[in-house]
C-alpha cells in the first residue's frame, strides 16, 4: 500500500528564465502552497515545471563574473587556484568547493530566497542572479520531477486538465529526472537512480556500474519521447506562450539526450567500470541503442524540424542573434536545448572570454581563457582534411604542413574560430590594437596582447592564440572598444545542437558496426555523417585509408568532434569517457612562442596536468555524502 504523506511545495519563481513563466502560477516567490492547488490545472502545473528549466546549469555563464569553464586540455587560465587550475593540479576536492565553478554552489547561496542570497551580503544583488551549482541543482531538479510524477501520474491530481496537458507535464518530468541524473553522472560517475520523493530516512546504495543507472534513465527518456510534442507552438497548450516555446522540451530533445545517455554509458571508461580502460572498447549493445535514439531526431531533421547550419550562416548558431539588440538566443536551425536565464552582462563576458581584454574592454570582471597550442595543433588540421600528424607522415601524399609557417594551409575552421598573430582585428582601432600582437620572446619582449604570466591575469593571452567562436565579427571587424557591437548579440553555449547529434551518431555507429555500415534505423553511415560536417567547412572527405582502419577512423572521428565542438565545454567529459585523459597527449598544456618576425617557433610547456587512472577521472563526493549510510562508497582514489 502506498504510504500517505504530504509534501511541502516551495515555489522559487524568483529564478530567471529566458522564456517567461508569467502566464503560469501567479503566486509570490517562495510561497508554500498545497499540492492540490499546484496540480489542479495545466497552467499551475506548468508553473511548477518551469522551475526545473531554471535548474539546468549554464556551464559558461553560471558563475559570478568569471568564465573558467573549459576544464580539459583545450583551455588555460592563468589562475592556479581556480577550477581548471585545481583540475590541472589534481586537487579535485578543491574543485567541488570552488565558488566560481559551475559544479559548485556560488557562495552556498540560498537560491530563490527573497532575503540575502549570499554569505557576502555586500554583493547580494550580484549573487542573486546565480543559480545552484550542478550537483545541488540537479538534486533539486530530480526531487521536483519526482513530485510531478507522484501527483500527476500516481495521484492523478490534474483533474482540470486535458489528457494532452497531463502528457506534456509528465513528459517534461520524466525527461528532467533522467537529465539531472545524467548531469551528476558525467562528473561523479555511477549514481543511485532516485525515482521517488524522499521524505524520511532513506538508504539508496550506489549501483555497481554506470550502465545500471543509464538504463534506468533510458526508460524515462522513452516515456518522455512518448509524451512530449514535436513542436509546442502547434499544440493547444502551447498557444498560451506562442512564439516563446523554443527552449521547451520536445520529442527531438528527448531523442538526442536519450542517445547521449546511452553513448556515454557505452564509452570505454564506463564499460571498464574504473578497473581497466581500452580507449577503443565500447559496449556494442548500448551503442546500437544509442544509434536508434539518434535516428529518431535525425528523422525529424529530415522532416524539416532541424537542419545543419550552412558555413555562411554558422555564426547564427553561436552568437549572431536573430534580432540584434534584443536578448534573443542564437542557435539557428541547430538548436535543440540550452540552459535558460542569464543576462546580457553575463553573455557579454562569456563571448569575450577567449580574447585579450586589452582589445575589448577596460572593465573588471573579464577572465581570459587561452586556447592551448596542443589542442589546436592536435585537432585543427590542414586544408586537405588531414591531421597535422597524418599530413607530415607522408602516407597520404606530399606534406602541406610547414613547421616554419604553422598558420598556413590550415582547416578553414582554424581561421574561423581563432585570431592569430598579425591578423587584422579592427582597422579602425587605435594602434597597436589594429592587428593581433601575440608574439612572445620573454617578459620584456612580447606583443601587447600576450602575457608572460600571472602579472597580467585577466587581461591578455598566454598561448599565442585567441579563440573567437562566440565573439562578434561584422563586416570584417571584430568587436573592440572602438567597434562596440558585442551588446547587439547574445552568445550561448548550447547543451545540445544538431552537429553534436551527428557526431555522437557516427561514434556510436562506428563503435558498433564500423565506419561504412548503414543501420536499419537510419540511412547514413558513420563515414557519411562525418563527411557532412567536413564538407560544410570545405574540406575533403575522410581519406579511404583512414576509413579502412577501425582505430584510426575512431581517432579521426574524435578529432572531428574536437574541432566542431571546440570551446563548447564538451572536451573534459570526452577525454575522460574515452579513457585517454591520463596520456601525455592530453595532459600537457602548451603555448606557442615566437618572435615578432615569426622566424622561429617554440612549443613551451605551461603545465603538465596531474591525471591518474582512475582517481582523476571522477570528482570525489563531499565526505559527508559518503557517510550518511553504508553502501555509498567514495570514488576510487579519494
Amino acid at each position: 500500500m502506498m504510504k500517505s504523506y504530504k509534501i511541502k511545495i516551495v515555489l522559487i519563481l524568483g529564478l530567471v528564465f529566458s522564456f517567461s513563466c508569467e502566464e503560469y502560477l501567479d503566486v509570490e516567490p517562495d510561497a508554500v502552497i498545497d499540492e492540490e492547488v499546484v496540480f489542479s490545472t495545466f497552467t499551475n502545473a506548468q508553473g511548477f515545471v518551469e522551475e526545473m528549466y531554471a535548474l539546468v546549469v549554464s556551464y559558461e555563464q553560471q558563475t559570478h563574473t568569471f568564465q573558467d569553464f573549459l576544464l580539459g586540455d583545450d583551455g588555460f587560465v592563468d589562475r592556479p587556484t581556480k577550477a581548471s587550475g585545481d583540475i590541472d593540479a589534481g586537487r579535485f576536492n578543491d574543485v567541488i568547493r570552488d565558488n566560481f565553478c559551475y559544479l559548485n554552489n556560488h557562495y552556498n547561496s540560498n537560491y530563490g530566497s527573497t532575503g540575502t542570497n549570499s554569505a557576502n551580503v555586500q554583493n547580494t544583488n550580484a549573487f542573486n542572479r546565480q543559480r545552484p551549482g550542478l550537483y545541488d541543482g540537479s538534486l533539486r531538479g530530480i526531487r521536483k520531477a519526482n513530485i510531478v510524477i507522484e501527483y500527476v501520474e500516481n495521484r492523478d491530481l490534474m483533474v482540470n486538465a486535458t489528457q494532452a496537458e497531463k502528457d506534456v507535464i509528465l513528459g517534461q518530468a520524466y525527461f528532467f529526472r533522467a537529465f539531472f541524473h545524467n548531469e551528476i553522472m558525467k562528473f561523479w560517475g555511477r549514481y543511485p537512480y532516485i525515482d521517488r520523493v524522499l521524505v524520511d530516512d532513506f538508504e539508496i546504495p550506489r549501483p555497481e556500474t554506470y550502465k545500471e543507472t543509464a538504463l534506468r534513465a533510458n526508460e524515462d527518456y522513452i516515456k518522455a519521447i512518448e509524451l512530449l510534442p514535436v513542436n509546442w507552438d502547434q499544440e493547444p497548450y502551447g498557444q498560451l506562450t506562442q512564439g516563446e516555446n523554443r527552449g521547451r522540451l520536445t520529442k527531438g530533445t528527448a531523442y538526442a539526450f536519450q542517445g547521449k545517455n546511452l553513448l556515454l554509458a557505452a564509452s570505454p571508461l564506463m564499460k571498464g567500470n574504473n578497473v581497466s580502460v581500452n580507449p577503443y572498447d565500447y559496449d556494442a549493445e548500448l551503442c546500437d541503442m544509442a544509434v536508434e535514439a539518434f535516428s529518431g531526431i535525425l528523422q525529424l531533421a529530415d522532416q524539416g524540424r532541424y537542419a545543419l547550419a550552412s558555413w555562411e550562416n554558422y555564426d547564427d548558431v553561436f552568437w549572431r542573434s536573430p534580432t540584434p539588440g534584443q536578448f534573443i538566443w542564437p542557435g539557428s536551425t541547430e538548436f535543440i536545448f540550452a540552459a535558460t536565464g542569464g543576462s546580457q552582462g553575463q553573455a557579454t563576458r562569456f563571448m569575450a572570454s577567449g580574447v585579450s581584454r586589452a582589445i575589448h574592454t577596460t572593465s573588471a570582471g573579464y577572465e581570459v581563457i587561452s586556447p592551448t597550442h596542443n589542442f589546436i595543433h592536435n585537432n585543427f588540421g590542414m586544408a586537405n582534411g588531414l591531421s597535422i600528424e597524418d599530413d607530415l607522415s607522408g602516407n597520404f601524399g606530399p606534406p602541406t604542413y610547414d613547421p616554419t609557417q604553422p598558420f598556413a594551409n590550415r582547416d578553414p575552421r582554424f581561421y574561423k574560430w581563432h585570431i592569430i598573430d598579425g591578423q587584422v582585428i579592427d582597422p579602425g582601432a587605435d594602434d597597436p590594437h589594429k592587428t593581433a600582437q601575440l608574439w612572445f620572446v620573454n617578459s620584456g619582449n612580447k606583443g601587447v596582447h600576450r602575457s608572460s604570466g600571472a602579472e597580467n591575469i585577466k587581461i591578455v593571452n598566454n598561448t599565442g592564440y585567441m579563440w573567437t567562436k562566440f565573439y562578434p565579427k561584422v563586416d570584417g571587424k571584430y568587436h573592440t572598444r572602438w567597434n562596440p557591437i558585442i551588446n547587439q548579440h547574445v552568445g550561448v553555449r548550447l547543451h545540445m545542437r544538431l552537429t553534436d547529434v551527428y557526431l555522437m551518431y557516427a561514434e556510436a555507429l562506428h563503435a558498433s558496426m564500423g565506419a561504412t555500415a548503414i543501420p536499419s534505423s537510419y540511412g547514413l553511415s558513420a563515414e557519411s555523417a562525418i563527411n557532412l560536417l567536413r564538407n560544410r567547412a570545405g574540406i575533403p572527405n575522410v581519406h579511404p585509408n583512414i576509413v579502412g582502419d577501425n582505430n584510426k577512423f575512431m581517432d579521426e572521428l574524435r578529432r572531428e568532434r574536437a574541432v566542431e565542438l571546440s570551446y563548447e565545454a564538451h572536451r573534459w567529459l570526452d577525454i575522460r569517457r574515452w579513457g585517454v585523459a591520463h596520456l601525455d597527449k592530453y595532459r600537457r598544456k602548451l603555448a606557442l612562442d615566437f618572435p615578432q618576425d615569426q622566424s622561429n617557433f617554440t612549443e613551451t610547456l605551461l603545465v603538465d596536468r596531474i591525471c591518474e587512472f582512475p582517481k582523476h577521472y571522477w570528482l570525489p563526493f563531499p565526505a559527508a555524502q559518503t557517510q550518511i549510510y553504508e553502501g555509498f562508497p567514495q570514488n576510487p582514489g579519494w
